[in-house]
C-alpha cells in the first residue's frame, strides 16, 4: 500500500513540474522557434491520438463478424431444449 502512495507522489510531482516546463518552453522559450515546434508537436500528438483511436475503432468494426439474428438464437434454444 505504501508503494502505491510513493508511486502516485512522484506521478504527482512529475505531472506538476512537466507542466510548469512546457509552459516555460511555450511562454519563455530558451531557444528560438522552440514554442512553436513544441506546439506543432503536441498539435500532432492530439489529432494523431483522435484518428489512431477512429481507425482502430473502424478496424475493429470492419474485422468483427455480425451477431446471429435473434431468430437462430431461439431456434438453437429450443432444439437444445428438446434433447433434454
Amino acid at each position: 500500500m505504501a508503494r502505491d502512495q510513493a508511486i502516485g507522489g512522484l506521478l504527482f510531482v512529475a505531472s506538476i513540474l512537466g507542466i510548469i516546463i512546457y509552459g516555460w518552453v511555450l511562454f519563455l522559450p530558451p531557444i528560438a522557434g522552440l514554442d512553436i515546434l513544441v506546439l506543432k508537436l503536441t498539435g500532432l500528438v492530439a489529432v494523431g491520438g483522435v484518428l489512431g483511436i477512429i481507425g482502430w475503432i473502424g478496424y475493429t468494426l470492419a474485422t468483427t463478424p455480425p451477431p446471429k439474428p435473434i431468430e437462430e438464437i431461439e431456434k438453437e434454444l429450443s432444439e437444445e431444449l428438446k434433447k433434454e
